[in-house]
């Protein structure tokens, strides 16, 4: 297995530097992985530096609550867009779906879907604040949303675990028969791990550890 086609090499830190930035930028280049994932403000540097190689530059919206307004999350992706982005990940409104507001949750979806146009969407619906009934419903109402993939985690949930062998393996047999692929993300941190989540559905692995799981 190609682990390097699957990782999303990923700086989110509040407190990250132009010197980290620097150096996950360059250890995507050398590596050759699938992208990297970083914070709106650093879309148009991470661009510029990958320009010449496959590196999908990805970024995320409506971070790391999900709770901002749709129109809000539609304007980070536009703005995000035009800066280079090849591919938006946004935080689901958690709320909505506790609240079982789910046409409410999918309207949030589809707003930044159209603001994507043909770029690829990713929704992270943080599945350590879901219950299993509910990391299903969020599932079905992504595939109705026409959104690209399902997403597990921000990694930002305080306690939480992150991406889940069996969480995958659950989103994986309800997004069977539709187009929309998984991100698993969050925790993790070695390879017999991210191994385990590709075969158990992911196709795509976001951490921070891509150079570590390589080796």
């Amino acid at each position: 297995m190609d682990l390097k086609q699957y990782i999303e090499h990923t700086l989110l830190k509040q407190d990250a530097t132009k010197e980290d930035l620097e150096k996950l930028l360059l250890e995507a280049k050398i590596n050759n992985f699938k992208g990297v994932c970083v914070n709106g403000c650093n879309v148009k540097t991470a661009k510029n530096y990958l320009k010449d190689t496959q590196v999908k530059v990805v970024t995320v919206v409506g971070f790391p609550l999900g709770s901002c307004i749709s129109e809000v999350k539609a304007f980070e992706t536009t703005k995000a867009i035009e800066d280079g982005a090849d591919e938006i990940d946004m935080v689901i409104n958690v709320q909505s779906i506790k609240d079982k507001d789910f046409d409410y949750t999918q309207q949030d979806i589809e707003t930044v879907k159209k603001a994507c146009g043909n770029i690829p969407l990713k929704v992270i619906i943080e599945t350590d604040l879901l219950t299993k009934e509910e990391i299903v419903k969020a599932c079905e109402i992504i595939i109705k949303a026409g959104a690209d993939f399902a997403k597990t985690s921000t990694g930002f949930v305080e306690n939480g675990v992150g991406a889940k062998i069996e969480d995958i393996a659950l989103m994986n047999e309800t997004l069977k028969g539709s187009n929309v692929k998984i991100k698993a993300s969050g925790g993790i941190k070695d390879k017999e791990k991210a191994i385990a989540l590709v075969n158990a559905g992911a196709t795509r692995l976001g951490t921070s550890s891509g150079v570590e799981l390589i080796k």
